[in-house]
């Protein structure tokens, strides 16, 4: 079954701010934004992780960053189908969650809740 975001096309992530001020990790990039994660097997989601927006030869790629200092990087798929892992050996699973407000991305035993933005795939990255 392939997953489709919007009719419009997925190709970027809405990074809302909190309404409070969440610590930056110190290897996190300043304008980094806090996500919910759960890294390992049984482990619980929290605002532990921050995401980065980037693009490497026109594709968007989002940066996460593990509390620990370790991280994952994934390119935005164009087809509407969610996130690709940009390196490592797992694939990255995604399924729309929360009635579409949000995709969860699984690779290995780590998740990932991001929350999603619809836009023209024509139009402009903000």
């Amino acid at each position: 079954m392939s997953l489709r975001i919007s009719s419009l096309g997925f190709a970027a992530l809405a990074l809302a701010g909190c309404s409070g001020e969440a610590p930056v990790q110190p290897q996190a990039e300043e304008g980094a934004k806090p996500i919910d994660c759960a890294l390992g097997e049984g482990s619980d989601f929290g605002a532990y992780c921050f995401v980065e927006n980037g693009e490497v030869e026109g594709q968007e790629v989002l940066t996460i960053r593990h509390p620990d200092g370790g991280f994952r990087r994934f390119t935005v798929n164009p087809d509407g189908s969610g996130l690709s892992v940009a390196d490592g050996a797992d694939a990255a699973r995604n399924a729309l969650i929360e009635n579409g407000e949000r995709l969860e991305v699984v690779v290995g035993e780590d998740r990932y809740r991001l929350p999603v933005r619809d836009h023209d795939a024509g139009a402009p990255k903000n």
